[in-house]
């Protein structure tokens, strides 16, 4: 598949995943990809955690959902997400086979766009291997907190910046709902 091809592809993201697990392999490919994005001064600041662990998974979500609701006043942008969050049966991560967690560095001046450009590398890496793929912003209330970081192995000095579900679409891309469509791009030129 061609650049092209592949951006034009990856217009929307998969929350609905087959029971298939990915191999470990397959992931260490794509992040080993993935991090020949540039970064600024060479820093590299990215590290990443991998959770195949569908209880993990699970026990992070309700966690988030908790979270959520009891700051819903200092988040109102989440008081559309509510219905979910109160949904025992929701699960943030959308019961994907793995996440992979970007942090960055943060002494790193340029960390969150250093390792935004490597989350987005992986997007369209999954993309061309057929696998889905999506930023789950839900995530972001638990993944920073310096006791799940503990949990994760992750020094304090690391800073969440993307949390990406990852795995088999349980539909082929081409069967998937009506295509999203681009608002037109505003553009000034001087």
């Amino acid at each position: 598949m061609d650049s092209l091809t592949t951006i034009m592809k990856r217009r929307s993201s998969c929350r609905k995943f087959s029971a298939e697990a990915l191999p470990r392999e397959t992931i260490e490919a794509l992040i080993n990809t993935a991090v020949w994005a540039p970064s600024g001064s060479n820093n590299q600041p990215w590290r990443f955690v991998v959770i195949f662990d569908r209880e993990r998974l699970k026990r992070l979500s309700d966690t988030a959902k908790e979270k959520w609701l009891a700051n819903m006043e200092d988040a109102p942008f989440i008081r559309q997400y509510e219905k979910w969050m109160n949904n025992p049966e929701f699960n943030i991560f959308y019961n994907a086979p793995a996440l992979i967690v970007i942090y960055g560095d943060s002494k790193a001046h340029w960390q969150v766009y250093d390792c935004s450009m490597v989350a987005q590398n992986i997007n369209l890496l999954a993309e061309e291997q057929g696998l889905g793929c999506c930023w789950i912003g839900f995530a972001h209330n638990v993944l920073d907190e310096p006791e799940v970081k503990k949990e994760l192995g992750m020094p304090e000095e690391y800073e969440l910046v993307a949390p990406l579900i990852i795995g088999y679409p349980a539909v082929k891309r081409e069967q998937s709902e009506n295509p999203i469509k681009r608002k037109p791009v505003e553009i000034n030129f001087l």
